[in-house]
């Protein structure tokens, strides 16, 4: 750590800094190197955060949002289109796979927010 007293980091919120994929910490250096993983320290305030693990949490919750999104509308596809079924094999695994991707990221960033805020006493000296 840079020497910097704990206070002196205000308390974000961690969606916000989650969806905007920052350091849960100051809000500003970036979380991630490359498209998933999650860098060491935090380029701003030095913070730890090799520690920091969402395990398949992520995937959990992108894949809850996308069952939810993707059923409704794949359905709504069949009933007003009436299209062959390898009209359905080339229009869902690209709007699934592009969203699960986008989705992906700033979830994993907010587990993480949260994590922090919620262990932040382990992370604080």
């Amino acid at each position: 750590m840079s020497g910097q007293s704990p206070g002196r980091y205000p308390r974000l919120r961690p969606g916000e800094t989650g969806w905007k994929c920052r350091c849960p910490r100051c809000g500003k250096g970036a979380l991630y190197r490359g498209l998933l993983t999650v860098v060491d320290h935090c380029s701003m305030c030095e913070l730890d955060l090799s520690p920091h693990d969402t395990g398949d949490g992520a995937s959990v919750f992108v894949i809850f949002i996308l069952g939810t999104l993707v059923v409704p509308m794949a359905y709504w596809f069949e009933t007003v289109f009436s299209p062959p079924i390898w009209a359905h094999l080339l229009v869902w695994p690209p709007i699934i796979i592009l969203l699960a991707i986008a989705l992906l990221r700033p979830v994993k960033a907010t587990l993480i927010a949260y994590h922090f805020k919620n262990l932040r006493h382990k992370y604080d000296e």
